[in-house]
């Protein structure tokens, strides 16, 4: 879902235009990778909280980055609401089953 969302070009990546989508209001969910530093969680965590973005920590940094065609990625913001829902929909049943 994630990589349909990336060729639909409702993806962005990377700390900086991750941060950037949340505080300009364009995200609307974040996947945070879970190999990402504590610093960088904590920051995500605040913001997309402030924002009201829902975020997910999910899979190493290697995992996430090829889920969107990419190398290695600790962030990613998803730019459409439909896709948002789903990709949450299915962090919610990854969550439960870990």
């Amino acid at each position: 879902m994630l990589g349909l969302a990336a060729k639909a070009g409702r993806v962005v990546s990377g700390e900086f235009s991750t941060e950037k989508a949340v505080k300009s209001q364009k995200a609307f969910l974040v996947i945070v990778s879970k190999e990402a530093s504590e610093n960088t969680k904590k920051m995500f965590r605040n913001m997309c909280s402030f924002y009201q973005v829902p975020m997910y920590l999910y899979a190493p940094k290697e995992a996430l980055g090829n889920a969107i065609g990419k190398q290695f990625r600790a962030s990613v913001a998803v730019l459409d609401e439909g896709f948002a829902k789903s990709l949450e929909e299915k962090l919610k049943l990854a969550e439960k089953t870990e």
